[in-house]
C-alpha cells in the first residue's frame, strides 16, 4: 500500500489512563478472554467429537465459534498487554493487519448468521426436503462464501484507509485500530473513504437483516400453523438462540458504524467496541449451549466418558 505517510507507528490510548484501573481491567479482560477461549474452542471440540452434532446447524455454529475466537484474539491480547506493560504503541503495519483481520472475521460472522437463518428456514419450513437442501457440499460452499466476502470487504476497507496519508497526530483514541478512530488521523480528504465504509457496511448489514428477517417471518408463520404444541415449542427453541445472537450482534454494529463521523463519541465507541469485540464472542457459545438440549446432552456424554476413562486409568 503506497502512500505519503510520515507516521511509522500509532499510540493506542486504550480504555483509560488511570493507573489504579490498569490491574483490575487486566484481570477482568483476561477472565473474559479465557472464558471466550474455553467456550468457543470447547464448542468446536464438542461438535467434532459427538457424531449426534454432525448436522448443518452445528457445522455453522462451529464456524461461528471459530470466527468469534479469531476476532476476539485479534483485539484482546493487545489490550491485555497494554494494561500489563503500559506499552500502547502499535506499528503502522500491525495496525493495518489488526484492522484487516478484525473486518474479515466480523464480516464472516455477519454472513454466517445469514447462513444459519437460511438453515433454520429450511429445517422448519421444508423439513421433508431438509437433507436434500442442506447437503454437506451446500453447507461447505456457504461457509467458503462467507470467508470470501470477509476477505473482499476487509481488502477494500483496509486498503482504502491505509492508502491515505497520516502526517499529523499518531494518537488513536481507541484501544484497537478500528476504522472510525484511525480515519480521524488522516491529513488526506477522508470523505470518499467514509462514504465507501458507509455504503459497504450498509449493504452488508441491511442485506443480512433483510434475509434474516424474511427467513424468520416464514419460520414464525410456519410455527403458528403447527397443530402440535410439542412441535411448536421445538421449532421455537431451535430458532431462539440464533435470534438472540442476531439481535445483539446487529444492534451493536448498527450503532457503531451506520452513523456519520460527526456523531461519534470516542468514549461511547470504546464502550460499544468492548461489547462486540470481547463480550459477544464470550456470550455466543453460552447462548447456544445453555439453550440447546442436544449440546447439553453431548456435553454430559463427554464428561461421563472422561470420568469413565479417568476411573479406568486410576484402577
Amino acid at each position: 500500500m503506497m502512500n505519503n505517510t510520515e507516521v511509522t507507528d500509532f499510540i493506542l490510548l486504550g480504555l483509560t489512563s488511570a493507573p489504579e484501573l490498569q490491574v483490575p481491567l487486566f484481570i477482568m479482560f483476561t477472565f473474559i478472554y479465557l472464558i471466550t477461549l474455553a467456550g468457543n474452542v470447547g464448542m468446536i471440540l464438542l461438535i467434532l467429537l459427538d457424531s449426534c452434532l454432525h448436522k448443518p446447524m452445528y457445522f455453522f455454529i462451529s464456524n461461528l465459534s471459530l470466527v468469534d475466537f479469531c476476532y476476539s484474539s485479534t483485539v484482546t491480547p493487545k489490550v491485555m498487554a497494554g494494561f500489563l506493560t503500559g506499552n500502547k504503541v502499535i506499528s503502522y503495519n500491525a495496525c493495518a493487519a489488526q484492522m484487516f483481520f478484525f473486518i474479515v472475521f466480523a464480516t464472516v460472522e455477519s454472513y454466517l448468521l445469514i447462513s444459519m437463518a437460511y438453515d433454520r428456514y429450511a429445517a422448519v419450513c421444508n423439513p421433508l426436503h431438509y437433507t436434500v437442501t442442506m447437503t454437506t457440499s451446500v453447507c461447505a460452499r456457504m461457509v467458503i462464501g462467507c470467508y470470501v466476502f470477509g476477505f473482499l470487504n476487509a481488502s477494500i476497507n483496509t486498503g482504502d484507509t491505509f492508502c491515505l496519508s497520516f502526517c499529523r497526530s499518531n494518537v488513536i483514541h481507541h484501544f484497537f485500530c478500528d476504522f472510525p478512530a484511525v480515519i480521524t488521523l488522516t491529513c488526506s480528504d477522508k470523505h470518499i473513504s467514509e462514504m465507501i465504509l458507509v455504503l459497504i457496511s450498509s449493504f452488508n448489514v441491511f442485506f443480512a437483516l433483510f434475509v434474516i428477517l424474511i427467513s424468520y417471518l416464514f419460520i414464525f408463520i410456519t410455527i403458528l400453523k403447527m397443530p402440535s404444541r410439542e412441535g411448536y415449542q421445538k421449532a421455537l427453541s431451535t430458532c431462539a438462540s440464533h435470534f438472540i445472537t442476531v439481535s445483539i450482534f446487529y444492534g451493536t454494529v448498527i450503532f457503531m458504524y451506520l452513523q456519520p463521523s460527526s456523531s461519534h463519541s470516542m468514549d461511547t465507541d470504546k464502550m460499544t467496541s468492548v461489547f462486540y469485540t470481547m463480550v459477544i464472542p464470550m456470550l455466543n457459545p453460552l447462548v447456544y449451549s445453555l439453550r440447546n438440549k442436544e449440546v447439553k446432552s453431548a456435553f454430559k456424554k463427554i464428561i461421563e466418558k472422561a470420568k469413565f476413562s479417568l476411573g479406568f486409568f486410576l484402577m
